[in-house]
């Protein structure tokens, strides 16, 4: 939920009985927090669970660094539930482990599940090829079909927006479901009105991948603005992508500018944006709720799959 998931807008997601994810750069970079007080100000609003995101790819000491400190300080402050993403999550595994917490990891196949699971992992965050943000590529049933015998909670993440979105996936035999495009378009997100009127405006046709914000595919909205710049990487860009040496250099060069890139077009209105991430569940996304709306409707809809179920 880079740069969208702004502190009020996580406490809202725990506190209407889901489990709002703070990811860290949003919370110090875009929204200005010491990451230590940030996570006691939505400690303040909420005392309900909350989980933290952590990239772990280890493209510079630096930045590797900054994630074992984010850790730490997330343990120190009573946090037990991590998603994992990017890289070998085992560092964070051994640590959260210790302190009796459980580390979920992001994954698009089973290639990557397999090596998630021999670092421990508690289970899946499922993307599939509907998802915003960095999106996989596979269904979410082909997902369930190849990693259900692994024998680990799996959470479907991709395209999801609606009660019926909801119930299918349970009914298909996953555990849970991750949103994030959906509470973009909410009152106590943060992100500017024209972009949460995009979502509201935005037929699933319109989302396209970009490789130009991080060197891998990202989900994005095509705006005007997207169509004149187009989506894909330059020549050199392209070159140094495919190359085993080369590639972690150039998606670093994309990532730190997408950093600063993301951050501005969330605050800025229609003509001065560039990148709007979303998924294709902007197709069922046809108003602008509170999170404790949102939450009711898919509350309701889960009972009613838990009661056909016991009956």
């Amino acid at each position: 939920m880079y740069p969208c998931s702004n502190p009020e807008l996580v406490a809202a997601v725990s506190e209407a009985g889901g489990v709002g994810i703070v990811q860290p750069l949003s919370l110090t970079y875009v929204h200005g927090y010491d990451f230590r007080e940030g996570l006691r100000y939505i400690r303040s609003l909420t005392e309900k669970p909350i989980g933290v995101n952590l990239l772990v790819e280890k493209s510079s000491q630096r930045y590797l660094d900054r994630i074992k400190d984010w850790l730490s300080i997330s343990l120190d402050e009573g946090v037990s539930f991590f998603v994992t993403a990017l890289g070998n999550p085992r560092f964070v595994v051994e640590q959260v482990h210790s302190r009796g917490g459980q580390v979920y990891h992001n994954t698009t196949n089973l290639k990557w599940a397999n090596k998630a699971l021999e670092a421990g992992v508690d289970g899946f965050i499922c993307v599939n090829d509907r998802a915003g943000g960095h999106a996989g590529t596979e269904s979410a049933l082909r997902i369930l079909e190849d990693l259900k015998a692994l024998g680990k909670p799996l959470i479907s993440a991709g395209g999801l927006s609606t009660p019926e979105d909801i119930v299918e996936m349970m009914n298909a035999g996953y555990s849970g479901v991750q949103l994030g495009t959906r509470f973009i378009a909410s009152q106590e997100c943060s992100a500017h009105a024209d972009y949460k009127q995009a979502i509201l405006e935005a037929d699933e046709s319109q989302i396209v991948l970009t490789d130009k914000l991080s060197g891998v595919p990202v989900s994005v909205i095509e705006t005007d603005q997207i169509k004149t710049m187009g989506v894909k990487a330059g020549t050199l860009a392209r070159w140094m992508l495919k190359g085993s040496k080369t590639k972690k250099y150039m998606r670093m060069y994309y990532t730190l500018r997408s950093f600063r890139t993301l951050k501005k077009d969330r605050e800025k209105a229609g003509a001065y944006q560039h990148f709007l991430q979303a998924g294709k569940s902007v197709a069922g996304i046809k108003q602008i709720l509170s999170v404790a709306e949102i939450m009711e409707e898919y509350r309701d809809a889960i009972i009613k799959v838990e009661t056909r179920t016991v009956e």
